[in-house]
């Protein structure tokens, strides 16, 4: 009966599979690099996009269906501080897109519940997506000196003694 609804919960599974391999990816190179700030960012994004794989896996093993815990394509290797942050923008812009479509077709078919899943995922990537986004622009009007002052802001923590996060 909820054939369709686990399929498109399965793809959201994939898909927000992929985004916690990618923006740890960038979390350790942020970090490596002294950007704390941003380390920060990606790692707290990681964390939420796996509670929702937890949230899409009871959703799917409550229709009786089965969790396919894939991810969608091999992580990219990106080591540019602004082409990670463009690069997560785009994966939360393309989420936003596919989940309102997705919560379109729940409602079609019937499954309010899995309509009501995607729409609070779609409220998340909106958030993850503007807060990408005004990195990206930070950067854009700042330049460097954006990325020096979270240098900084590393040496003064290590020098205060504050551990990293």
């Amino acid at each position: 009966m909820h054939e369709k609804s686990i399929e498109l919960l399965n793809k959201a599974v994939r898909d927000e599979l992929q985004a916690v391999h990618q923006y740890m990816y960038f979390h350790f190179h942020c970090d490596d690099q002294g950007f704390d700030l941003l380390a920060g960012l990606f790692k707290r994004t990681a964390i939420e996009e796996m509670g929702h794989v937890e949230t899409l896996a009871e959703r799917i093993l409550f229709l009786g269906g089965d969790v396919v815990m894939e991810v969608a394509a091999p992580t990219e290797t990106i080591q540019d501080v602004e082409a990670m942050l463009v690069k997560a923008r785009a994966m939360e812009e393309a989420s936003t897109r596919d989940y309102n479509r997705w919560a379109n077709e729940c409602s079609v078919n019937n499954d309010a519940i899995s309509k009501q899943v995607f729409e609070a995922l779609v409220g998340d990537e909106e958030r993850h997506y503007n807060q990408y986004d005004d990195e990206v622009r930070n950067i854009e009007k700042y330049g460097d000196r954006y990325l020096a002052l979270q240098s900084i802001e590393r040496s003064r923590n290590i020098a205060s003694g504050v551990p990293a996060e």
